[in-house]
């Protein structure tokens, strides 16, 4: 099992920046990727960003580039995602991801909305 807790969602304005940190527990060894989905009302759950556990590849979505980043810090099993320059569009319920093969681990979700 992995228990993931998220934080730092909120309300920020068009072009604010926010960062959001998910840390992991329990079978930290077996996580193999871990990552940043987010949902919208009425839409599909979307990959955000995700980054290898060993080795730190990532893998953004297109309407993020360049304006979020993600990152781990393996020493305290926690990864961010940090988000600038947010648009109305990025208003979602933004959920962390861990993938322990077969398995995916979620959060329970942290809201984060931007106003125009």
């Amino acid at each position: 099992q992995v228990q993931l807790v998220e934080s730092g969602g909120g309300l920020v304005q068009a072009g604010g920046s926010l960062r959001l940190s998910c840390a992991a527990s329990g079978r930290i060894s077996s996580i193999n990727a871990m990552g940043w989905y987010r949902q919208a009302p009425g839409k599909q759950r979307e990959l955000v960003a995700v980054i290898t556990t060993s080795g730190g590849s990532t893998n953004y979505a297109d309407s993020v580039k360049g304006r979020f980043s993600i990152s781990r810090d393996n020493a305290k099993n926690t990864v961010f995602l940090q988000m600038n320059s947010l648009k109305p569009e990025d208003t979602a319920a933004y959920y962390c991801y861990a993938g322990v093969p077969p398995s995916a681990y979620w959060g329970q979700g942290t809201q984060v909305t931007v106003s125009s």
